[in-house]
């Protein structure tokens, strides 16, 4: 059910959202759900004839003003999902009672004859249900002292003897027996299992997606690389990290289909750091297809000889993607053909490629109709630039990031009534500092790099006047740049804007550690850099006790890092108000495995993710994990499966997950 289908659900039966979603600190929608059903089938409370809805919601409302369900506000938390099989995860809604609602007859009209939900207070410690009690019944079940309850559970839970242990194991496989479903959620999730073994990974490299994305063993690699399914072969040579050139070469000279062939020529290119062995981009150039021809252009190293030969191959397409990685080295007499090449795409990328060296006049740039890469990277005459400053404002933006521009249209740019224009012009390379702090450019920016201060990064003169400019892009371009002067660096780190500094930390291995610390205060990482600041090799590790009790939980989670720390910190910490601080505590090994199996009843779900993969988990709590079909593809993760599990795990798994 869809968040849309849920609210027009609700309205329906008279219940009126109270606010937006969030993540209610209670106990999770899913785990009542558990908690409700597992009540009702061990509780004498008498059933209701499901056809009664009345009588149903009658009983509920009584119930629930017997235990203070509803705040001042006549607020509480429901979900209506159920036990069953959904596309969305179980989640709680803010709702009120509206004039003449009516839920349970709501419900049975779209789940059928025996309506379910549950409900709970806001920020409560019970949680009231209607759950199906067969028979044409419903059962509407009270449990109370949750949070002691799941504090007694974890416990007992923790207390695991080795034959219960070898128990839960096997309970994965008795009566009622998996599901297709679930048995290919524990395929998908075995293959991301670091502790599965080579066979065992490419045995399921059709039937697992982590396989492709997660780095994986080179026997693993080298089976899914010459797989027969070409998905398999495809998915290894796109998202694997880390492919040599030697492994590239393999799999492009094994393919037979020529459109495959190409795409693994067009992925080679794309990673500059596995150049193929230098024979192999021969014999791609003499290849068959057109096709495969077309992109080896595109890869890293070739031989200027090997490019002049290809900007003379027969098939046009061919000739026009070599066009301007060849043109340095080509003659006079091979560009004028290629600027006289009976096909119109071939000509247009030479005058692409010549225009960056002589300028473009006006008829030329109309006669072609180029667009956005002329107007970004040719020398342009001077009336075709200035013609093109009074376009549209997309066009304008491109033009003032022409490298080739004069400083007087740039200039002209920097005062354009459009703020992006006049933020592209003031980071030109052309301009003078003072010239670029004359600019009016918007602040609220996002930072990129610049290739001319990429350039320069082998001029450390070039790098400190540049480190003092007024221009936050620049300053931050310089940051990125990677390695720096220890004069640079100190400026950078001690930089005003935020953003410079934290393209420091990201790109600069001597970035100091007090920085470093500063930039933690308001940044975890991101999915360019996942690790920093925390994962830099100049980050503090030791003397970080003393953020135990800081007001900040981004600080107080720094504690346990200090080799100092202790267990009971640990224990301390898994319990913390900030959840933050608690998923940082669910992820140490030094968690005991009652607080961990604690944790997978947090309200959010980063504190449950963390909890059902810590290493203490016993079985038994495992085993209720992999039966869930919510949280089965991820438990089948936890490296604690021993393998002759994961092997009955996998049998008679079907290809993919039914959706």
């Amino acid at each position: 059910m869809t968040g849309d289908e849920l609210k027009a659900l609700l309205g329906r039966a008279g219940l009126v959202a109270a606010e937006h979603w969030r993540t209610e600190e209670v106990l999770p929608a899913r785990a009542a759900w558990r908690r409700i059903t597992a009540a009702a089938a061990h509780t004498p409370t008498p059933a209701v004839r499901a056809d009664q809805p009345a009588k149903i919601d009658a009983g509920w409302h009584q119930l629930a003003l017997a235990h203070g369900l509803f705040d001042a506000d006549g607020v509480f938390l429901i979900d209506v999902e159920g036990d069953r099989p959904a596309r969305r995860p179980r989640s709680w809604t803010r709702v009120r009672l509206g004039p003449g609602w009516g839920l349970a007859r709501v419900l049975a009209e779209r789940a059928g004859p025996q309506p379910e939900f549950i409900t709970m207070p806001v920020g409560g410690d019970l949680v009231l249900g209607v759950t199906a009690a067969g028979g044409g019944k419903v059962r509407i079940t009270v449990v109370e002292r949750l949070a002691d309850r799941v504090e007694a559970d974890a416990r007992a839970a923790a207390e695991e003897t080795p034959d219960q242990r070898a128990a839960a194991w096997e309970s994965l496989f008795e009566e009622p027996p998996p599901s297709p479903r679930l048995r290919a959620l524990w395929a998908n999730g075995l293959g991301g299992n670091p502790a599965a073994p080579d066979d065992l990974r490419i045995a399921l490299l059709e039937r697992s997606d982590y396989l492709s994305y997660l780095p994986q063993p080179p026997a693993v690699v080298a089976a899914a690389l010459a797989h027969e399914s070409w998905a398999v072969r495809g998915a290894m040579a796109e998202y694997q990290r880390g492919l040599t050139g030697e492994q590239r070469a393999r799999q492009i000279l094994a393919e037979d289909d020529p459109r495959r062939r190409a795409e693994l020529v067009l992925l080679a290119a794309g990673r500059r750091g596995a150049e193929l062995p230098a024979a192999v981009p021969e014999r791609l150039a003499a290849d068959a297809s057109p096709l495969v021809r077309e992109q080896v252009p595109g890869l890293a190293g070739l031989p200027g000889a090997l490019l002049a030969a290809l900007a003379t191959d027969p098939d046009a397409r061919v000739r026009a993607a070599a066009c301007g990685p060849a043109w340095p080295h080509l003659d006079e007499e091979a560009r004028r053909s290629l600027l006289e090449d009976p096909d119109g795409a071939v000509r247009a990328a030479a005058l692409l490629r010549h225009h960056e060296d002589r300028p473009m006049p006006r008829s030329v740039f109309e006669a072609e109709r180029f667009t956005v890469d002329a107007v970004a990277n040719c020398r342009l005459e001077r009336d075709l630039a200035e013609w093109l400053a009074d376009t549209r404002p997309e066009q304008r933006r491109v033009l003032a990031g022409n490298p080739r521009l004069h400083r007087e249209l740039v200039l002209r740019l920097g005062a354009d009534p459009e703020p992006l224009v006049r933020l592209q012009a003031s980071v030109h390379p052309v301009l003078t500092e003072e010239e670029r702090a004359g600019i009016d450019f918007p602040r609220d920016l996002i930072r990129r790099g610049l290739d001319w201060v990429e350039d320069l990064r082998d001029d450390p003169d070039a790098l400190r006047r540049l480190a003092a400019s007024a221009h936050p892009v620049v300053r931050s371009a310089v940051a990125r740049v990677g390695r720096l002067p220890a004069d640079v660096v100190e400026r950078l780190a001690r930089d005003e804007d935020r953003v410079v500094r934290l393209f420091l930390a990201e790109s600069c291995e001597d970035a100091p550690a007090e920085m470093l610390l500063s930039v933690w205060r308001w940044w975890t990482g991101s999915f360019s850099h996942p690790g920093v600041p925390h994962g830099h090799r100049n980050f503090p590790r030791r003397d970080l006790l003393r953020y135990a009790d800081d007001s900040s939980p981004r600080m107080r989670r720094l504690a346990l890092d200090d080799p100092d720390s202790t267990a009971e910190l640990v224990e301390r910490f898994g319990r913390d108000p900030a959840e933050e601080v608690r998923r940082r505590a669910a992820s140490d090994p030094r968690l005991s495995a009652a607080s961990a199996v604690r944790l997978l009843s947090d309200p959010h779900e980063g504190v449950r993710y963390e909890a059902a993969r810590h290493p203490r988990l016993p079985a038994r709590t495992m085993a209720d994990l992999l039966r869930d079909p919510e949280s089965a593809q991820e438990a089948a993760r936890h490296p604690g499966i021993p393998v002759a599990v994961m092997r009955r795990m996998a049998e008679a798994t079907p290809e993919r997950v039914p959706r």
